[in-house]
């Protein structure tokens, strides 16, 4: 795969006096896919909401492309950085939220469309043609003209995954995506991952409790536990092998639910 697209050096994050990143040391490739699971708590989601600069580090060096994302570079001295530096660092990265974060008053053209006019100052005509495009792409060409309040929960969840794809970001963040779904719906949601991560062109990061989907969509998979990366590796060592007690323990839990 080349070379990292992300990297976490000795990431901690506190809120208050809890430690939730303990020290995360994590290089995601170019093009790979990457599932985190663990028990609620765990800092699965805390991950990519650093990566989003949803939230900022404690401590610790995160880089996207090379590239230090909460600090840059002014007269030979790294200095915490500006909303431009963010900015241009944030359109590599796309994120997909549990809950959509889709406007109501806009149609699903309209959502799509946002972004890429506003903040990246493209031609309208373009972006209408590429959102039409990328709608088609996950099976909603035919609803362009509705509002989100006519569309199912998997509807709309293919809808956010349709925006994000938008900004053609490099790295794209999946927070719990089906966790909103009523249980028909998860599969529609699953299907539409599944094809994006077959194209192989951008590095995938997911937060998942669907299991199955981890151990065929993940070139690796990660296993958090209280604020640390306790486990790692290819999805069948993981997901079927597991070697520490307290991964066997939370799979085996997780079974016992279903």
């Amino acid at each position: 795969m080349g070379e990292p697209i992300v990297q976490y050096k000795d990431i901690h994050k506190s809120f208050g006096e809890v430690e939730v990143l303990k020290g995360i040391h994590l290089d995601i490739m170019k093009g790979e896919k990457v599932a985190l699971i663990g028990p609620s708590g765990s800092g699965k989601t805390t991950i990519i909401r650093l990566l989003m600069t949803l939230e900022q580090p404690t401590s610790g060096i995160i880089e996207v492309g090379g590239r230090n994302l909460w600090q840059m570079k002014k007269n030979d001295r790294y200095v915490e950085a500006d909303e431009k530096h963010l900015r241009e660092i944030r359109g590599d990265i796309g994120m997909v939220f549990q809950h959509f974060n889709l406007f109501p008053h806009m149609t699903i053209l309209e959502n799509c469309m946002l972004a890429p006019t506003i903040v990246k100052k493209r031609n309208k005509k373009e972006v209408r043609e590429m959102a039409t495009e990328m709608l088609e792409k996950v099976g909603l060409g035919d609803k362009i003209d509705l509002y989100p309040s006519q569309l199912s929960g998997g509807q709309k969840q293919r809808v956010a995954m349709a925006r994000a794809l938008m900004m053609k970001p490099k790295v794209m963040l999946f927070d719990e995506v089906t966790s909103a779904l009523d249980p028909e719906l998860v599969g529609e949601v699953l299907e539409v991952i599944r094809d994006l991560a077959k194209s192989g062109e951008m590095a995938m990061v997911l937060v998942t409790h669907e299991m199955d989907f981890a151990l065929d969509i993940a070139d690796r998979v990660l296993f958090l536990n209280e604020g640390i990366i306790e486990e790692e590796g290819h999805p069948t060592d993981i997901l079927v092998n597991p070697q520490s007690d307290r991964l066997q323990d939370f799979l085996s839990r997780f079974t016992s639910s279903r």
